[in-house]
C-alpha cells in the first residue's frame, strides 16, 4: 500500500489541548506580570497567587519559565485564525493575494508580542537554551504552517517545505528586529518585514525534503539569535 504524505496540520488528528485548565489559568495570569517582572519565577508565582493557588503550584511546569514563553507562543498561534479577517483588507473587486495574506498574518502575530516587547529578548534567550531549542523550533514550524494554511496554501508537493522554511526565517528575523525597534507603532519593523518578504520571492526551491526543511528551520532560528548576540548555553 502506498502511503500519502500529510503535509498540512488539518490532515492530522486533532491533538489534545496543549494546556490543562489549571495550567492555562496560572500562565495567562502570569503573562500580565511579565512587563514588570520579566520572564521569571517571580512572575510564575504571582500568576499562581492571582488565581488562588499556592506558590508551590509552579511545580506544575517542569520546564520552569520556558513554559510561560511556550504558552504565549502556542496560544497566540492558535488565536490567529480568530483574529485575522482578510475581508477588512479587500473590496468587492480586489481580493488579497496569498503573499499579501502572509504579510497580514505575520504582522498580526508580531503585534501580539507588543505588550511584552520590552521583555521579549529574555524570552528569546530562554528559547535558545539547548534543552528548549527543539520545542522552540517545533513551535516556529507550526506557526509557519498555520500561516500558510490560513493564507490558502494547498500545496501537496515538496514546495511545501520550501515555503515553510523560508517563512520561518522571515518571521524569526523580524521578531528579533522588533525587540530593538523604537519607531512609532513599530513602523521600522513593518518595513523590515516587507524587505524580508521581498527577499524570499527570489529564493529558489532550495529546501526539497523534510530533513533539510527541519535543518533549515533550526538553523534559521539559531542564526537569527546569534546575529543579535542572544546567548546560547
Amino acid at each position: 500500500m502506498i502511503s500519502t504524505l500529510r503535509y498540512h496540520s488539518y490532515q492530522h488528528p486533532s491533538p489534545a489541548p496543549p494546556f490543562t485548565p489549571t495550567e492555562s489559568s496560572i500562565l495567562s495570569a502570569a503573562l500580565r506580570h511579565v512587563p514588570s517582572h520579566g520572564f521569571s519565577t517571580t512572575t510564575l508565582s504571582l500568576g499562581a497567587r492571582d488565581v488562588g493557588y499556592l506558590d508551590i503550584s509552579t511545580n506544575l511546569f517542569p520546564r520552569g519559565v520556558f513554559d510561560l514563553v511556550n504558552y504565549h507562543l502556542v496560544t497566540e498561534r492558535l488565536r490567529l485564525s480568530q483574529k485575522v479577517d482578510f475581508s477588512k483588507f479587500e473590496d468587492g473587486t480586489k481580493r488579497l493575494s496569498t503573499p499579501a495574506k502572509i504579510r497580514v498574518l505575520c504582522a498580526e502575530r508580531l503585534r501580539a508580542n507588543s505588550p511584552l516587547i520590552n521583555r521579549w529578548q529574555e524570552a528569546l534567550g530562554l528559547m535558545s537554551l539547548a534543552g528548549n531549542i527543539p520545542a522552540s523550533v517545533s513551535e516556529l514550524a507550526k506557526l509557519s504552517d498555520e500561516m500558510w494554511f490560513l493564507a490558502g496554501d494547498d500545496s501537496h508537493d515538496m514546495n511545501w517545505y520550501t515555503k515553510r522554511a523560508t517563512l520561518s526565517g522571515v518571521y524569526a528575523s523580524t521578531e528579533l528586529f522588533m525587540t530593538q525597534d523604537t519607531s512609532p507603532d513599530f513602523e521600522e519593523t513593518w518595513k523590515f518585514l516587507d524587505r524580508r518578504l521581498d527577499d524570499v520571492k527570489s529564493l529558489g526551491s532550495s529546501v526539497s525534503n523534510i530533513s533539510s526543511y527541519l535543518d533549515f528551520t533550526a538553523h534559521a532560528f539559531s542564526n537569527v539569535l546569534r546575529s543579535k548576540s542572544v546567548p546560547f548555553f
